[in-house]
């Protein structure tokens, strides 16, 4: 009966201090609904056949729930800790190593540099097949990395298959693991600094402002910051991150929310370190939250030209609230707002399709807004970059070779024969080598191909049986199937260039882990190519801001 006292007090201090008829036709609507759930929970617990696993249920019950909301409100149930604790402070227990299901065994892709995973010799490709004597096969990637956190100090016994080798149990302790918060920063030219922010932890700003004046240190005039894939975080650092470049008294962001005090208005506190730098940001559709809140503020403020794709557009904003058990409820309370006033937010959570799923906001309601210097920037659509670079096009035989993993398992067995490799901005994969490349996917028995005009003429056969045609076709047929077969072989000599430099990526990650791959890519990379011409024009930097 404790949930309907406590549900009672909740409907009595709303009658007793009303603000409106709406208060109390809310408050009965809590202890009805809470009511009903004590008695189903009663119920299931006397009559039901057999013993229900109350805890787990409830669980269900309220996370169905919140997902009528949207997705960024959250429960953590007290077993889901080290989950929380990662996405709050980029921190977990556990090896330091990032996993993914090929097939069905998870993989380990790459070992963090200097983590236990590493400092123990798992290597990118061992397949995890079993932990303190648990069969991992089968399992999902969420399953096998629940296996593998845990609490600092602690070993397991990891079991993996490594190619070329005979199945060896590997003994890994725990540790305190700490996201990178910047996998790379450096100079990429004489005067052009590049930091990579990953996500806004409770130490992204102190790591920024170090990146920062390292790289000042070394020469730095002009910098590129990197909030690609970054998927956001807390909305203080993204702030102070801002107040680098923008002088003190400056507004970087507001909130709105249904409840009033949720209403603030938060502006920079600091002198700005570098207020006068030439700054360019890149993002793309997968940088949200407060990712979009720095970009979109120095977009508003005109004091970074951004470049890349289109961004998430999360508009909302959370807050942890404790609750009993040790139990935590992440809530989303209010959606922010950059300084020209507009809201990034792309989805309406509460107005869903036939087919569930959230809606973009309509194109009608869309509303233009000005920076700081008079350009014209739009709500709705996350942040639209200044300059949008349109997408490399890759073939379908690249996709699909990258899709299914052949790349991964080729770099796989390069390093198991190549102790080691030049550094990143010299290393080339060797035409020879290529032609092991080539080689390995044809000796791979399930790798499968076929053109898109083999596929579509598929179509037609199946079309010309149904309807009678097919001895009248046949002969033309399979004179043009033999014509678009695929040749596998020749195929993969014409893409040559295309996918060398994914496969050298790779098997960089085995030499010079997330780091290597960044300075690698850099010679590939068309926002970087753009973002260092724009740093190198004074006149089209200032002519985008407006200056």
């Amino acid at each position: 009966m404790k949930i309907i006292i406590n549900s009672a007090l909740i409907v009595a201090s709303l009658f007793l201090f009303p603000n409106s008829f709406n208060s109390q036709s809310r408050g009965f609507e809590i202890l009805k609904n809470m009511e009903l759930m004590d008695q189903i929970h009663e119920y299931l617990d006397l009559y039901y056949v057999d013993e229900p696993a109350t805890g787990y249920i409830s669980k269900v019950a309220i996370d169905e729930m919140l997902k009528e909301l949207d997705p960024y409100t959250v429960f953590y149930h007290e077993s889901n800790m080290e989950n929380f604790r990662l996405m709050a402070t980029g921190q977990y227990g556990g090896i330091g190593a990032l996993i993914r299901k090929i097939k069905d065994v998870t993989c380990i892709v790459q070992p963090y540099e200097n983590s236990p995973a590493h400092l123990s010799g798992l290597k990118a490709g061992d397949r995890i097949m079993a932990i303190d004597g648990v069969s991992m096969v089968g399992k999902s990637s969420d399953d096998v990395s629940s296996f593998l956190k845990g609490p600092r100090g602690t070993t397991i016994e990891i079991e993996v298959d490594r190619v070329n080798s005979e199945k060896q149990i590997i003994k890994v302790t725990r540790e305190e693991i700490k996201l990178p918060d910047l996998p790379y920063f450096g100079m990429v030219s004489q005067d052009i600094g590049y930091v990579k922010l990953s996500s806004f932890s409770q130490t992204a700003f102190q790591s920024v402002e170090t990146a920062f004046k390292s790289l000042s240190d070394q020469g730095m005039q002009t910098a590129i910051l990197d909030l690609r894939d970054n998927g956001g975080g807390l909305l203080k650092e993204a702030i102070r991150i801002v107040n680098l470049f923008v002088p003190k008294g400056r507004e970087v962001v507001s909130t709105k929310g249904r409840l009033v005090e949720e209403n603030r208005t938060y502006k920079t506190s600091e002198k700005a370190i570098y207020p006068e730098m030439k700054l360019v940001v890149l993002i793309n559709e997968r940088s949200a939250s407060a990712s979009e809140i720095v970009a979109g503020s120095l977009q508003d403020l005109d004091r970074a030209v951004i470049i890349g794709n289109q961004s998430y557009g999360k508009g909302l904003v959370q807050r942890t609230f404790d609750l009993k058990y040790g139990s935590k409820l992440k809530l989303t309370i209010s959606k922010y707002y950059t300084p020209s006033g507009r809201c990034v937010q792309r989805l309406e959570y509460y107005n869903k399709n036939s087919n569930e799923k959230p809606e973009e906001i309509s194109d009608t309601l869309l509303t233009i807004f000005k920076t700081r210097n008079g350009r014209e920037v739009i709500d709705g659509r996350g942040v639209v970059p200044d300059l949008e670079i349109k997408k490399e096009t890759l073939s379908r035989l690249t996709t699909l070779l990258l899709m299914r993993d052949m790349v991964f398992h080729f770099a796989t067995q390069y390093a198991d024969k190549v102790d080691s490799i030049p550094r990143p901005e010299d290393f080339s994969l060797a035409a020879d080598r290529y032609q092991d490349f080539i080689a390995f996917v044809l000796e791979n028995k399930e790798f499968t191909y076929e053109t898109a005009t083999e596929l579509k003429l598929k179509e037609l056969k199946e079309s010309a049986i149904e309807e009678g045609y097919l001895d009248l076709i046949q002969t033309s047929y399979d004179l043009i199937q033999k014509s678009v077969s695929a040749d596998l072989e020749r195929e993969l000599v014409s893409i040559q260039q295309e996918i060398s430099r994914w496969i050298e990526s790779e098997i960089i990650s085995r030499y010079y882990f997330q780091s290597g791959m960044s300075r690698h890519g850099f010679r590939f990379d068309l926002d970087m190519i753009k973002a260092l011409e724009i740093l190198n024009n004074d006149q089209e930097y200032n002519n985008i801001l407006k200056f």
